[in-house]
């Protein structure tokens, strides 16, 4: 079989050649155009789909096609309709577009290009608008997602999903070029990206708009992220914008829209007090494809291994008193203890075994289950419940999670954290909106670390508490909100709120804002005067971004009332997605060339056009053991499962996932229709997993297929000729220095003085013992070289330790111990430090 991506099974051309994105940043604001360039090379007409992600957060807003001369715009119509159009057109031997959001996760598109004449070309333009999300360093992020990981469905699970075709990475047929233009009031400090970039060009002296575009050569086989930073990035901004001047008066496209950025400051005293109390869950996705490494390098950690790193660093950095619990999940579904406990050694040290133990091996990605376990358990007095959500998020029931974490935002907050390339904005995203907390995204050379423990202060800080948002506007202006309220607000994160602005005013045009709430028991407010003259050249960007915000809400409040509603909420996204053309679930995009009138002559071919996928057909869970040679070939591979006939194990990409695209010809989309829904792909294609374990007769070449029952079957081998678990011993990596303290860190916050410490410090226990102090007990002097190797050589992972390092401070300071400043010089002169006695918090 030839697998070099560009041919299908019968050698014949795959039609999409190449990607163009161009992005347009204002301020904290993306517009994205992309133009997909197709070809049939073929001697038939041809039928083209490409399933392809987005932002989950993207309000796609426009979708054109050119083919020769002729351009065709699309409008937005009911989902339906636009199907029935495009099958009327197909079978009447007219040239159609469709482009439609999946009904199971609003960051999946399928894009249908239909009836490509033989050596027609066509160029497909999509425009779309987003907010970027400020990170832990306040740079704004951008990600053009590349990658569409298959996606986990739960088994007897409703609703259909798409059938994808993968390839690996490496072999995608299509390649790709992107430049950005960023514009700001303030000045663009720099750009960066996860893929090679041009150096960045600035257009002005002021340094406020710059053009940056990604080196030539780049193949589209990864996602693409980029880094905004500003100078002074933290000013809270309003941008107002003209209505449309042919959409009617008083509707929302017709009004005008305003755009408010918050930046809440608190004051400093608050967040230097963290709480001590809180009860802390944490959620963990032990899928196969957590076994994948974090980035592309092979010698890189892999997403389970940092993971496990990670749970470390926040156990031991959690307060005494509070209450805990792991959970982890695959098809199924562990806890540590039945229910949450409270915090000391005894239970750090169970917790910490356990994690240890802990693979990559449960099986698909079900988060459904656990998360409906955790909201079934009674909440602690006192102890505000803060839940976190580590996945590489390759799910199809999105929109079901989002609800069920929306319907329980009354009893916690969720931190949610996006793991390598594919993860779904729109789940992650979503966990964190819905949820009250915040998002991150961990992707390329990041380190898991530092982001999650940005994550855990803002868990430990204060929750902000009656949030109201009130508007003083002139005389005749009105305003109604179109953002749900805001229910938490975070040190140096950004919170949006649309509405639209109705009336006219003959008074000075100016409008003010004024936030209020309340944080640990101290009323505090914020306000932002702003200008209601609209901006120049923003186009209809707010308008469209406040449209996607109230869809997105309706399609929430339509999906939590569908067994009341006579359809009343439905019809109102129809009417809102039409009228401000942005796409909804209820709606797709379609274009008809009515050209001359002449039918394309000849059978119709379809073609799925291949999507990049971190790992080839179904190795999800089915992984190279550590230390072993090679991994199997494809074709050993491809031969092996084909044989099957069955997905391996219950692993979350079944064989259709295949690497060739299908070349017989496809039966019309009108004979394809089911019976419930419509034509389009994502109602028609059903992908089915296996929840058991299949009999193997052979075994595959050195892998090992992890079972998803229960724990007397994990580590389960193949039946083989030899026993592959004695011949490859995985290999454990040294530990790093850092995390090798850390893990000898006690619950309360010290260290014991004893060889393991001294090993972590670099030290013989000899040395560690005749330096200390005589006045001075053990435990004392432990925590403070503890502490000084700390500052004195970890400054550069500082966020990594430093809510561990001022646990240790406070145990310090309750032992009123003697001669501390003596202990300090005896410390640095040890270790060869220089590190003043205030910089230990002491």
């Amino acid at each position: 079989m030839d697998c070099c991506g560009l041919l299908t099974a019968q050698k014949e051309p795959v039609p999409l050649k190449s990607v163009e994105v161009e992005l347009q940043v204002r301020d904290h604001v993306a517009t994205v155009v992309s133009t997909l360039n197709y070809e049939n090379k073929e001697d038939k007409p041809l039928e083209a789909v490409f399933v392809f992600p987005l932002p989950g957060d993207a309000a796609v807003c426009h979708f054109s096609a050119t083919i020769g001369q002729t351009q065709i715009v699309a409008e937005v119509k009911e989902k339906q309709q636009a199907r029935e159009e495009y099958d009327d057109a197909l079978s009447s031997g007219q040239q159609a577009f469709l482009l439609e959001e999946s009904d199971q996760s609003p960051d999946i598109f399928s894009l249908s290009v239909g009836s490509l004449p033989p050596g027609e070309s066509a160029s497909i333009r999509l425009e779309y608008v987003t907010e970027l999300a400020v990170q832990a360093d306040d740079g704004l992020r951008f990600c053009l997602p590349a990658v569409l990981n298959p996606r986990y469905q739960p088994q007897g699970s409703e609703g259909a999903s798409v059938q994808v075709t993968s390839v690996p990475a490496s072999l995608v047929p299509y390649s790709l070029s992107f430049s950005a233009r960023v514009s700001s009031p303030r000045p663009v400090s720099k750009v960066e990206s996860n893929c090679s970039l041009d150096p960045l060009q600035y257009l002005n002296i002021e340094q406020t708009q710059a053009t940056v575009k990604l080196a030539a050569g780049h193949k589209f086989d990864r996602d693409v992220e980029v880094l905004i930073y500003y100078k002074d990035a933290h000013q809270p901004t309003a941008v107002v914008e003209a209505g449309q001047a042919s959409a009617k008066p008083g509707s929302l496209m017709g009004d005008p829209a305003v755009m408010l950025s918050l930046y809440p400051e608190f004051p400093q005293a608050v967040m230097s007090s963290l709480a001590s109390c809180g009860e802390f869950v944490f959620l963990l996705d032990r899928s196969g494809s957590m076994d994948d490494h974090m980035n592309d390098s092979k010698r890189d950690q892999t997403r389970i291994g940092s993971a496990r790193d990670t749970l470390l660093l926040l156990l031991k950095s959690l307060p005494m008193g509070c209450y805990f619990n792991i959970y982890s999940f695959g098809s199924g579904y562990e806890h540590i203890f039945p229910t949450s406990v409270e915090y000391s050694q005894k239970t750090m040290e169970e917790a910490l075994k356990t994690v240890e133990r802990m693979g990559a091996d449960l099986g698909g990605t079900e988060i459904l289950k656990p998360l409906q376990h955790i909201y079934s358990q009674p909440c602690i007095p006192n102890q505000p419940r803060q839940v976190f959500v580590f996945t590489d998020g390759e799910v199809w029931n999105t929109k079901e999670i989002i609800s069920l974490v929306k319907n329980n935002s009354g009893s916690h907050r969720c931190f949610s954290f996006g793991i390598g390339e594919g993860a779904s904005s729109a789940l992650i995203n979503g966990l964190a909106k819905e949820g009250g907390g915040h998002a991150q995204f961990i992707t390329g050379a990041d380190r898991m670390q530092p982001k999650v423990m940005q994550s855990l202060r803002f868990a430990l800080q204060p929750a902000v508490v009656d949030i109201s948002v009130t508007w003083d506007l002139p005389k005749g202006v009105s305003v109604t909100v179109l953002s749900p309220p805001i229910t938490a607000l975070f040190q140096g994160q950004r919170s949006l709120v649309y509405a639209q602005l109705s009336g006219q005013s003959s008074e000075a045009a100016e409008g003010c804002v004024t936030v209020k709430y309340s944080l640990a028991g101290h009323p505090s407010q914020n306000q932002l005067h702003f200008s209601l003259t609209p901006a120049q050249d923003t186009g209809l960007t707010v308008h469209r971004l406040a449209a996607r915000t109230l869809i997105r809400s309706l399609e929430m409040e339509e999906r939590e009332s569908r067994r009341e509603q006579d359809g009343g909420l439905k019809k109102k996204v129809v009417e809102l997605s039409v009228q401000s053309g942005v796409s909804s679930i209820f709606t797709a995009f379609i274009a008809v060339n009515k050209g001359d009138g002449e039918a394309i002559q000849g059978p119709l071919v379809r073609r799925n056009v291949q999507t990049p996928g971190m790992m080839p057909f179904a190795l999800a869970l089915c992984t190279p053991i550590m230390g072993c040679s090679a991994p199997p070939s494809m074709d050993e591979m491809m031969s092996y499962a084909s044989s099957l006939g069955a997905p391996i194990m219950g692993c979350s990409a079944p064989p259709a996932m295949d690497m060739t695209i299908k070349s017989c010809a496809a039966p019309s989309r009108r004979k394809m229709k089911s019976v419930g829904g419509g034509a389009g792909i994502f109602s028609k294609m059903k992908k089915k997993l296996s929840g058991g374990p299949a009999k193997m007769s052979v075994p595959p070449p050195q892998l090992r297929c992890s079972s998803i029952e229960t724990d007397s079957h994990q580590d389960q081998w193949l039946d083989g000729p030899f026993d592959l678990k004695k011949s490859c011993s995985p290999k454990q990596p040294p530990r790093d220095p850092l995390l090798q303290l850390v893990s000898l860190q006690k619950a309360s916050g010290c260290w014991e003085l004893d060889p393991a410490l001294a090993a972590a410090l670099g030290k013989t226990s000899e040395e560690v013992e005749n330096t200390k102090p005589a006045s001075v007990n053990q435990e004392v002097w432990a925590t403070l070289l503890a502490l000084i190797w700390l500052h004195g050589f970890k400054m550069d992972a500082q966020e990594e330790w430093e809510l561990l390092a001022m646990k240790a401070a406070s145990w310090l300071r309750a032992q009123n111990a003697p001669c501390v400043t003596e202990c300090v010089k005896a410390g640095n002169a040890l270790l060869g430090c220089n590190v003043q006695k205030v910089a230990l918090g002491l």
